[in-house]
């Protein structure tokens, strides 16, 4: 299947990516693009290959991992990169918002100086009252109350959302182009899911983002991504923009994972379509 390119000057290339971990193939020959300010909605079951991924992405795979094809940030190859040249881009050019808050977290360390780490990983030199205003702004921009006093606390101390709300600022505060987002709202209620939904997409159009949302739920990628891709054993097997891919879907796994989604005109009476 040719790959759905986006309209305009892409900022991520992904060409004929594949991951393999010993003799088990994870990803194969995959290729998609974003755009400038544009979000692709990555979605499919768990271990379709999505995480996989975007990790590649980020070049956060383990040691054990053997990549093929190219991943272009801008005119840049990433995987042709040195390390050194790839934490530069890692953390302040591509950012990363990981699924489970309270993993992603250190316990024991107060939240401001989690997000002020993120800070001096790429400005060693800040000083102590420029890095404070940087970390409390970044705070009040994802909308985390009287953050001038709460910098100082821990994780623990904060609800489900709030904590969502503090990885969404350490991914923020170093201004990247591009925001990867994994599955960023599946531990959160409905309510909660719905007000960091919103808050992605006012960070998008304040800051310019380009964004990779990884979601199995197809419901909440139908809310902010523009375009979208499916992915089914590692491979993709539709990409198309979001409103043309839910008002006809062309391949049978995409059809089939609408079919499971329950709707409030879902007959009770017969089963959701098996994945």
């Amino acid at each position: 299947m040719l790959p759905f390119r986006a309209v305009g000057a892409p900022i991520l290339t992904v060409e004929d990516l594949s991951i393999a971990f010993g003799e088990r193939k994870a990803v194969s020959d995959v290729s998609f693009s974003i755009g400038e300010g544009e979000t692709l909605g990555l979605v499919g079951e768990s271990g379709s290959g999505k995480s996989a991924t975007s990790l590649a992405i980020l070049r956060l795979l383990p040691p054990s991992a053997r990549l093929a094809g190219r991943i272009r940030f801008g005119e840049t190859d990433l995987l042709a990169l040195p390390e050194e040249a790839m934490r530069r881009h890692r953390g302040c050019e591509i950012a990363m918002i990981f699924q489970e808050p309270m993993t992603a977290l250190n316990p024991v360390m107060p939240v401001g100086a989690q997000i002020a780490e993120a800070v001096r990983a790429h400005d060693a030199g800040i000083s102590r009252g420029a890095l404070r205003a940087r970390v409390i702004e970044a705070m009040r921009e994802v909308g985390l109350p009287d953050p001038e006093r709460r910098i100082k606390d821990y994780p623990h101390q904060f609800s489900g959302g709030q904590r969502q709300r503090i990885l969404i600022a350490m991914a923020i505060v170093n201004r990247p182009r591009l925001l990867i987002a994994d599955e960023p709202t599946t531990a959160l209620d409905v309510t909660v899911q719905a007000q960091i939904l919103a808050l992605l997409g006012s960070l998008r159009e304040s800051h310019g983002l380009s964004m990779l949302f990884i979601s199995h739920d197809l419901a909440v990628v139908s809310q902010i991504a523009d375009r979208v891709a499916v992915m089914q054993h590692g491979s993709i097997v539709e990409q198309a923009r979001a409103r043309e891919l839910f008002g006809n879907p062309q391949h049978a796994y995409t059809r089939k994972l609408l079919s499971a989604a329950p709707t409030m005109t879902t007959d009770q009476d017969r089963p959701l379509a098996a994945g």
